[in-house]
């Protein structure tokens, strides 16, 4: 997915506020989204959590938006044209819907739900996502993962997974990332990492044992969600910091409640993070966003997609700064 927005400004990090919480009890920050939309008057418009002033990261997470149910007939549905991704991975995840991708690597596949598709960017991909005429409503998330230093300039890559679901306490559990509840994803990523969709049934409470070296995000797509002592409503990502070996989730309700919980162990790299692009310095920003605009080899070219792609917003005024988390507490 592109960040689509015409004055992509960078966002800065700032200090965050100690609530109130019982002693000993792990702190669980809420984290609320911003609505932002893909592209013109009748674009989809989606619920951005990564990155904000509050959290740049989750691990190496660095990038959330949240979707829909969206009724295609209403809107232009999904339609983002090619366009360019430098220093990281995307990872798109469906409740509903069908999107079709294509990038510069060749690959051609369709997005369902409960498919994980994952892309590395590196030095330089381009993609194009498009719901399908099959898709009537399009509901999901899409994820970004930055890449550490060592492998920032890595070859272009996809893969395609479908994780087998488990049933644990009431609560049906797919991981497309990393481990959890017995399960392992193969997909390959470049720092440790935790993806699961993880559905509640009604009055169900789930205890999941998971990686103390890893903090820890929950968002909800229906709820509300207890996590720990603290209630999530839906659209909000729950932030729990590391050293904590359980996590306790609770469905307080009459109807199921979705979610997906991600981790990682913290990100410590500086990275410059400007529309689609990351990098270290404004320099890489600026560099890549004069090779997109050049139509340069770095981002290659996809030949069957019907119709143009999509162009750079200006670069600000000011010099992009690095962006890192607020230091623990």
């Amino acid at each position: 997915m592109s960040n689509a927005e015409t004055d992509a400004a960078a966002v800065r990090c700032g200090a965050l506020v100690e609530g109130d919480r019982p002693t000993g009890s792990p702190r669980v920050d809420v984290l609320s989204a911003r609505e932002v939309p893909l592209g013109g008057p009748r674009a989809m418009r989606v619920r951005r959590t990564l990155p904000q002033r509050e959290r740049t990261l989750i691990g190496a997470w660095c990038f959330a938006d949240h979707y829909g149910p969206h009724q295609v007939a209403a809107s232009a549905g999904m339609n983002l044209p090619p366009h360019p991704h430098t220093g990281l991975q995307t990872v798109s995840w469906l409740f509903s819907g069908e999107i079709e991708h294509r990038d510069t690597l060749g690959s051609h596949a369709l997005i369902r739900p409960g498919e994980m598709n994952l892309m590395t960017g590196g030095h330089g991909i381009a993609h194009s996502e498009v719901s399908t005429p099959n898709s009537t409503v399009i509901h999901g998330v899409q994820l970004w993962v930055a890449l550490p230093e060592e492998h920032r300039s890595t070859a272009r890559d996809f893969q395609h997974y479908v994780p087998e679901p488990v049933e644990v306490d009431g609560a049906g559990i797919k991981v497309f990332l990393g481990s959890l509840v017995g399960r392992t994803s193969p997909v390959r990523s470049f720092t440790p990492l935790l993806g699961a969709e993880i559905v509640l049934e009604p009055h169900a409470t789930l205890t999941l044992t998971v990686d103390e070296a890893f903090e820890h995000g929950l968002l909800v797509d229906s709820g509300p969600i207890r996590l720990i002592d603290t209630v999530l409503r839906p659209t909000e990502l729950g932030y729990v910091p590391r050293g904590t070996e359980t996590l306790t989730m609770a469905n307080e309700t009459d109807a199921p409640a979705r979610t997906l919980l991600l981790g990682g162990p913290p990100f410590d790299e500086e990275i410059v993070m400007w529309w689609n692009f990351i990098g270290r310095s404004h320099e890489d920003i600026a560099k890549a966003r004069e090779d997109w605009e050049a139509s340069s080899e770095r981002f290659g070219v996809i030949e069957d997609f019907p119709g143009g792609r999509l162009s750079a917003p200006a670069l600000p005024n000011s010099v992009i700064t690095p962006r890192r988390n607020p230091p623990p507490r």
